[in-house]
């Protein structure tokens, strides 16, 4: 099965590309999902984040408060790798349980910080989503939820635009309308199709 790993800046268009992907009937992984389900009321991980941030970061209805954890940790480097190392081997670890249970001729894993967390091991190649940093932030900012000050936090942890897209071995330019964003999915589906049925997939 040939994996292929969803990336991009925050505000690029991840989300959207995921979905019309699962519309052509591909499994998507989404680590993200996964994340918010490792942190339901009662599990080790919320635990653990309390332990490490203090209660306050829990709501009265059990909840993780997750815009005051975002907040806190990107504001600082070393509680951003704290919440990291709690996190991440769960996330990766639930997303290879997942990917061993499928059989399929391809699967996508949406991984935000794919490249900055090196994970790229676990995919065969790597599809990065790309669209102006000025973009991004108009993105952002119109679905709202997040301060300018995280914003620009969360934009120094993610790698600029011309690293990132080195880092791609496929591109997805969402600078456009949905129409054109939903030719570019389709165009790389078959592309993909075609190679998970070779031999020995491309690697990136």
């Amino acid at each position: 099965m040939l994996i292929i790993g969803l990336t991009g800046g925050i505000g690029s268009g991840k989300s959207t590309v995921a979905e019309y992907i699962a519309q052509l009937d591909v499994p998507v992984i989404d680590s993200d999902r996964i994340s918010r389900e490792l942190v339901v009321p009662g599990s080790p991980a919320l635990g653990e984040i309390a332990a490490a941030f203090g209660p306050e970061m829990i709501l009265e209805d059990g909840t993780l408060d997750r815009s005051r954890l975002r907040r806190q940790v990107f504001a600082d480097p070393q509680q951003r790798r704290r919440l990291e190392a709690i996190l991440h081997p769960r996330i990766y670890a639930e997303m290879r349980r997942r990917i061993q249970a499928l059989d399929t001729p391809y699967c996508v894993l949406v991984i935000p910080l794919l490249l900055e967390t090196g994970a790229t091991a676990m995919v065969d190649r790597v599809l990065v989503v790309d669209a102006p940093e000025s973009l991004q932030r108009q993105r952002v900012k119109r679905r709202g939820g997040m301060e300018d000050e995280t914003l620009e936090a969360v934009l120094r942890t993610q790698l600029g635009r011309a690293e990132r897209l080195r880092g791609a071995s496929d591109i997805i330019v969402n600078d456009g309308d949905l129409t054109h964003l939903q030719r570019q999915v389709s165009a790389l589906h078959s592309r993909y199709l075609a190679l998970a049925a070779r031999p020995s997939p491309e690697k990136p």
